[in-house]
């Protein structure tokens, strides 16, 4: 079973910074967004020539990606080997797959377009529960911030289509990151705070952990 990280928070909370000291040679790194990384000297890092860069927002491309990242098997049924030189696989963001496809069917009438929408999205949190264990899927997302009536503030992941939105895919994740910058600092949220971040019971002992997901894992190697 490959670990499962999920990271979301507001445009400029530092999603794709918080992953800025993942080792290049063993990470594979979708850019779903298609605007390239956000910080200095990335480029030399992550590239196709590398072959640890893929710049795509079709959801049935990154679920093909993902797979590979493990032994399968082909059409014709013949088991392909995977690139397990990869232990982190990233997509930035999980919200553009959304978006996007969203986008190319905003034409097409009915309810078919949101059910394979929804389906997508759920592989893509569902799949890695069947992956090698030494894998670890960091999934980025967009968030979204709900108030009610009476003033009660709530943030969860922003998903597209009432569909997606049913499936409540923040349940499938034990290690939800919320991103949050205060002053001039950023941080990861680990505990839930009218939020759905969540880490298991005593991971850290602070609500708030410096924005930096090596330090995050540390953590998660331990459980």
């Amino acid at each position: 079973m490959a670990k499962l990280i999920g990271i979301y928070g507001e445009p400029g909370s530092g999603k794709s910074t918080s992953l800025r000291n993942l080792p290049p040679d063993q990470t594979f790194y979708v850019d779903a967004d298609g605007k390239g990384l956000n910080w200095k000297g990335w480029r030399k890092q992550y590239s196709a020539e590398k072959k640890n860069y893929c710049r795509t927002s079709y959801p049935q491309t990154v679920i093909s990606l993902l797979q590979k990242m493990d032994d399968y098997k082909d059409e014709k049924g013949n088991v392909t080997k995977g690139h397990k030189e990869f232990k982190y696989f990233v997509v930035d963001t999980v919200g553009n797959l959304m978006v996007s496809d969203e986008m190319r069917r905003i034409k097409e009438k009915g309810y078919d377009k949101w059910a394979d929408l929804a389906a997508c999205i759920w592989a893509l949190v569902d799949m890695p529960s069947s992956l090698r264990d030494d894998l670890t899927v960091i999934l980025l997302f967009h968030a979204q911030t709900e108030t009610t009536d009476d003033g009660y503030r709530f943030t969860r992941i922003k998903t597209n289509g009432r569909k997606t939105e049913k499936n409540s895919i923040d349940s499938k994740f034990n290690w939800l990151l919320r991103t949050i910058k205060m002053d001039d600092d950023y941080f990861f949220e680990v505990t839930a705070n009218e939020s759905t971040s969540r880490t298991p019971l005593d991971a850290f002992s602070d609500k708030y952990v410096p924005n930096d997901i090596m330090e995050v894992l540390k953590v998660v190697e331990e459980y």
